[in-house]
């Protein structure tokens, strides 16, 4: 099993005021928890080399883009070991924002992001319901995103060493 990364409660206030606004300069982060900037600037490049932190997204309002339309599909695999060779496949479609291997009903279910419904029956049609070894799909157009935030981090529940920076 892999070990859980050491870290402590420092780095969990990094994280969380850059979770708030990723853009947050490093200076204005290490004012805020109380340490330097080049402490900040140590403790993130720590976390990035333990693949903590694997980058930073912009959040964007894809309707403003064009995209009118958010969609789930729950994916059905002919056989579980064709689960990578389908994933392989699915990366290839910039429709698909993200995919996640799942228990329950379906073995992969993602969320796409289309312009209207014509090309979403496309991007079903043509590109993912053709790809081997899916047997079949199950849609669920989104009518509403209520919010989508990150992880709010409880420093209490946080076990690690306590290091004085």
């Amino acid at each position: 099993m892999e070990k859980i990364p050491e870290i402590d409660h420092v780095d969990i206030k990094i994280l969380s005021e850059l979770l708030k606004d990723a853009k947050t300069p490093y200076t204005e982060i290490a004012e805020r928890i109380f340490v330097s900037g080049g402490t900040v600037h140590v403790r993130m490049k720590k976390m990035e080399k333990m693949g903590i932190v694997k980058g930073s997204t912009l959040d964007l309002d894809f309707s403003k883009l064009g995209y009118d339309i958010t969609s789930f599909l729950g994916i059905y695999l002919e056989k579980s070991s064709l689960y990578e060779e389908v994933c392989t496949e699915l990366e290839k479609i910039p429709e698909i924002l993200n995919l996640h291997y799942t228990t329950g009903d379906w073995s992969i279910f993602v969320r796409i992001a289309c312009r209207d419904t014509n090309h979403l029956r496309q991007v079903l049609h043509d590109k993912i319901q053709s790809i081997s070894g899916i047997s079949r799909t199950e849609t669920f157009i989104s009518l509403e995103e209520k919010f989508n935030r990150p992880l709010a981090f409880d420093e209490s529940e946080m076990t690690s060493s306590e290091e004085e920076v």
